[in-house]
């Protein structure tokens, strides 16, 4: 036994040492130390397909550890997956490669998620554990049930995010989610105790997760402990002590192995230790051979469920089911909501609200939203602790519990990164639509994760309510001032803000649309006046901008505002006309959409005045672009006060009166 695994692993060992080394760049430690542990796990225990990489019942294997990505590309080209070829590995790291420096998602490809920041794979597994569960409850386990792999690092563990999201996995009790610890003890500075002295077991345990000690070089210990982890009722964790750079006479265990090349005359002595008499990327056939096997056994095994369970896969039909208009069918027997009663009640309620036409806040608007849209059967939401303030759970909504996964929102606890990333891996398993919530301000704390989401064209809804000053006396460290700006600088990122009601709508059926691209919706706390009272059957926020408000048809001033402002811009529009100044007020709800329109629509909306002045509660910056240098942006460059939200306002010269007088200074 232990010959043959050794030299299947040996496979790995090389394909990563000869890749790194053509790279002259990458980090062939890892890979070298874990390559038996993965061994194991793909030749007896994971079930996968490399015919069909996006098989629905599929295991998850995350590479969190992401900086020994070619690990995770030897694997993928050794057991057959089309994904990968040699010439791919051989151009490891180099532009266009699917073989990047970290793993990068790519549909069907076996790369489940995109990885690098330590850590973000283990939320995104968590992500994958609690799908599996809430399809399994949906489906059936003729269907659904299979295990997530996640390995992490040190590195991993040593991240914050690690924390918030194994704490989450332990209070669900995610049975089938299984850590491999590559427990090598070795991080880029050297050796791991210059910074850590954590007792590994006793926070698992503590977490609520079983844990397990293993050698990562005894194949007996690695199958043992994979045998065990498949019954287990707990998240478990398999420490695999490990040698990193494994078979390098000067380097192993020792950080130079970690992230750089081991050197030409390094790799001879490897070749010699380990007995591989081979050429670079040379592996021979029997070995190639049986690799292969190790694939079409896996495929034969997946295809064969595919095959028993065709007639209950038509319950998937519902999979990845939106608003989209792509999707004109209805759902799929079996769920007591149609998607046309959906979109009907959307259209009654936004009927409704133009009856009474009552201050709301746009937190507010969003609640009702979500209680009509609570009813798609892959809609799965959640908030980071503060679901009465975020109006992100609804009377329709079902609390997911640990044993109990026939709910649709999530509890995640003060936890916004992880719940960020755990949204990732949710988005990705199958198609479920993840929403979470917290405050704008704490953006920042889940920036990294949603940077990530729009990376992998994820659709994820992120609910940031409190969006402005205009949350009044929690003071500035609770008033986002710059978060606005930071978000729409993320490439593939919709940013919303809605004005009042029907915006808001508006944006939630753009965000639900939108099948590639993330939505940050930002909603206010307090109540605004409505702009949008006539006809509302055209998604005008779809634009990204639009006429809202003209005093006149000929005009001097275009005034444009986003969320909460666009109230005062009208006011101010209104003011202006009685002095014979007049202009039209331009509500825009999505930069990002108002960017991919037309350049005559671009023209229409930006030039017809010579001034164009913005309006918007926090950093003034990123609205020069439309204003021009002979524009006026009114805003804030500050930090917030604590105060009654309207003298905050008042104090930032963000009031009529104020707003008025530079306005005819200018013109």
């Amino acid at each position: 036994m232990s010959k043959q695994y050794k030299e299947l692993a040996n496979c790995i060992r090389f394909l990563s040492i000869d890749a790194v080394q053509k790279a002259n760049s990458g980090h062939p430690g890892m890979p070298m130390g874990m390559a038996d542990v993965v061994t194991v796990l793909f030749k007896d225990f994971l079930n996968f397909n490399p015919n069909n990489p996006s098989w629905i019942n599929r295991d998850r294997f995350v590479l969190s550890a992401g900086h020994g990505s070619m690990l995770l590309y030897s694997l993928l080209h050794l057991t057959g997956y089309k994904s990968i070829s040699l010439n791919d590995i051989k151009n490891f790291r180099q532009l266009d490669s699917i073989c990047a420096g970290h793993p990068e998602y790519h549909p069907g490809t076996g790369i489940e998620t995109t990885t690098g920041p330590l850590g973000q794979g283990i939320s995104n597994a968590v992500g994958f554990a609690i799908s599996e569960e809430i399809l399994k409850k949906q489906v059936g386990k003729k269907i659904i049930d299979h295990k997530t792999y996640v390995l992490a690092g040190d590195g991993c563990l040593m991240e914050g995010i690690s924390h918030e999201a194994l704490s989450l996995a332990g209070h669900l009790k995610l049975k089938n989610l299984i850590l491999l610890f590559d427990n090598n003890s070795i991080s880029i500075d050297g050796p791991t105790s210059l910074a850590v002295s954590d007792d590994h077991e006793k926070r698992f345990k503590s977490y609520g997760w079983d844990y397990l000690r293993i050698n990562g070089h005894n194949y007996k210990e690695i199958s043992k402990a994979l045998k065990k982890a498949q019954k287990s009722k707990k998240p478990i964790a398999i420490s695999c002590k490990t040698t990193i750079g494994y078979g390098s006479p000067n380097k192993s265990g020792k950080a130079s192995s970690h992230g750089s090349p081991l050197g030409d005359e390094e790799i001879k002595l490897v070749r010699k230790k380990l007995n591989w008499n081979y050429n670079p990327f040379e592996i021979p056939k029997k070995l190639n051979k049986e690799w292969k096997l190790i694939g079409a056994k896996a495929s034969k095994k997946a295809e064969k469920h595919e095959k028993n369970y065709i007639n209950e896969k038509k319950k998937l039909g519902w999979l990845g089911w939106s608003l989209s208009n792509k999707f004109k069918k209805d759902f799929p027997p079996g769920y007591n909501v149609s998607r046309n009663a959906i979109i009907g009640s959307i259209e009654k309620a936004k009927a409704n609200y133009l009856k009474t036409l009552e201050p709301l806040a746009t937190r507010k608007c969003s609640e009702k939203f979500l209680e009509i849209v609570s009813k798609l059967p892959s809609l799965i939401g959640g908030s980071a602790d503060l679901a009465g303030s975020n109006n992100t759970k609804t009377k329709n909504h079902k609390i997911i519990k640990p044993n109990d996964f026939s709910g649709n929102y999530i509890h995640y606890g003060v936890r916004e990164h992880a719940m960020c990333g755990i949204m990732n891996g949710i988005s990705l398993h199958s198609g479920l639509i993840p929403y979470g919530g917290t405050f704008l301000i704490f953006s920042d704390y889940c920036k990294p994760s949603i940077r990530l989401a729009a990376m992998m064209k994820q659709k994820v809804i992120y609910v940031f309510t409190h969006d402005s000053i205009g949350l009044g006396e929690d003071g500035p460290t609770h008033q986002p001032i710059e978060q606005l700006t930071s978000l729409r600088s993320i490439p593939n990122l919709n940013v919303f803000r809605p004005a009042d009601f029907i915006e808001t709508f508006e944006c939630w059926q753009k965000a639900l649309e939108s099948e590639n691209t993330p939505s940050v919706i930002a909603l206010t706390r307090q109540a605004i006046n409505p702009i949008r009272v006539k006809d509302s059957s055209e998604n005008k926020s779809s634009f990204g901008a639009y006429e809202i408000l003209r005093s006149k048809d000929d005009i001097k001033l275009t005034i444009i505002a986003s969320g909460s402002e666009t109230s005062l811009a009208s006011d101010i529009c209104h003011k202006l006309a009685t002095e014979s100044i007049y202009s039209k007020v331009i509500s825009m709800p999505c930069q990002e959409l108002f960017d991919q329109q037309s350049v005559d629509y671009k023209n229409k909306i930006l030039n017809e005045t010579e001034l164009v002045i913005s309006i918007e509660a926090s950093e003034i910056h990123y609205w020069k672009k439309y204003t021009g240098k002979n524009g006026l942006n009114f805003g804030i460059n500050d930090f917030g006060k604590s105060a009654p939200y309207k003298e905050i306002y008042n104090h930032f010269g963000l009031d009529t009166e104020s707003i008025i007088q530079k306005i005819k200074k200018k013109l």
